[in-house]
């Protein structure tokens, strides 16, 4: 399990590169992809940094695989060809990539291990989940299984695994059972974070490269304060 940091230049944490795939610790604020709110996406960081790096003349190509909440840190892959792109997408898909979170609530859930099934709704005019137990009209099943693996003094830590990957999914659900995340105000918790992040982390992935075939295992070192100091 790789925790080296291969590159932490203008803000741009890179865990693992190689010719194929690269991989980075994302910040909170930063938003993976451009949106309405105009502001500079972490796929244009990237792609400033390989322009750089390789001098390279013209556009660079990256594809984004998946995105994380704008709020939330942790890992995040990226595609430099456009050959990898659909390997990556289909690795997704098939559920052959392995992704491991650790979220801080305040509250502790019911249980210290369970399996979460819910039916998830989007709103997209408030971007907001809602669950429910039974399927709904245009909801989608949402599967994640967690472990409270440390106390703190007024904390409780999860490690979660996701089966599915839907909108808001670990934010949604855990709320579900009466333990938001730390900081996160739209799903219930009862203040925010002072940099607007909330304590949700993409901590872990692993997956058999699509092109070399070896097993990439990276870990994404947690964010610097109190909280998750406390986690480790």
């Amino acid at each position: 399990m790789s925790k080296k940091i291969i590159s932490d230049k203008n803000n741009l944490q890179i865990l693992h590169e190689d010719n194929h795939i690269i991989i980075v610790n994302k910040r909170a604020g930063d938003i993976v992809q451009g949106d309405k709110t105009g502001d500079k996406p972490l796929s244009d960081v990237v792609k400033a940094y390989i322009k750089d790096k390789y001098n390279k003349p013209g556009n660079v190509y990256l594809g984004t695989v998946h995105r994380l909440d704008r709020p939330t840190t942790g890992l995040v892959i990226f595609a430099k060809t456009s050959k990898v792109l659909p390997r990556l997408n289909k690795l997704f898909l098939s559920k052959d990539i392995k992704k491991t979170y650790w979220a801080v609530v305040k509250n502790q859930p019911p249980k210290n291990t369970d399996t979460l099934i819910n039916w998830l709704k989007k709103n997209p005019k408030n971007n907001k989940s809602t669950a429910y137990p039974k399927e709904v009209t245009d909801s989608k099943k949402a599967i994640l299984h967690y472990e409270v693996i440390k106390a703190l003094d007024n904390y409780y830590v999860l490690e979660i695994n996701l089966e599915t990957g839907r909108h808001h999914q670990i934010r949604c659900q855990l709320a579900t059972i009466g333990s938001p995340i730390k900081g996160d105000l739209k799903y219930g918790f009862d203040r925010s974070n002072k940099d607007a992040s909330i304590h949700l982390h993409a901590k872990h992935i692993e997956f058999i490269h699509p092109v070399k075939n070896e097993l990439i295992s990276i870990e994404a070192p947690l964010p610097n304060d109190a909280i998750w100091n406390a986690c480790l």
